[in-house]
């Protein structure tokens, strides 16, 4: 079950319509819909929390490993970082395809992906140059 399937479960059953779980968890109506129909994914971590409490759920069924996975990447390098995190979950699953691996080892092995690209963003930040990174303290104007 997707993403969007369960929150669209979940949300029936509490007999909410799309608007009253937007208003309860502070988000746009446009956002539910993008999750429910769209398979998109929240971009900040709390909104599982927010849901999950909503919901009556706990966190760990509305979010999968590649879930938390493109979570993560959002919440460190924006919509790129998202997009990376998307492409690489769908490469890995297309290289299962009529595979060989047991459950076991493709999860161990999407595992150790995500790891090498969160560990390589955080490495390649070190070769930026000064002028394209942001200093917190300073305004952009």
């Amino acid at each position: 079950m997707t993403f969007g399937e369960k929150i669209k479960n979940l949300r029936k059953s509490k007999h909410m319509n799309q608007t009253q779980l937007a208003n309860a968890i502070g988000v746009s109506l446009r956002t539910i819909r993008g999750w429910e129909i769209e398979g998109r994914y929240p971009k900040q971590h709390d909104l599982y929390q927010k849901l999950a409490d909503t919901l009556g759920c706990d966190v760990s069924y509305l979010m999968t490993e590649e879930e938390s996975f493109i979570t993560e990447a959002s919440e460190q390098y924006g919509s790129r970082g998202a997009k990376q995190a998307q492409q690489i979950i769908e490469q890995a699953a297309a290289m299962f395809a009529g595979g060989e691996l047991s459950d076991e080892d493709k999860t161990a092995f999407m595992d150790e992906i995500q790891m090498l690209y969160l560990d390589s963003k955080k490495r390649a930040k070190k070769f930026t140059p000064k002028k394209y990174l942001q200093n917190e303290n300073e305004n952009p104007n």
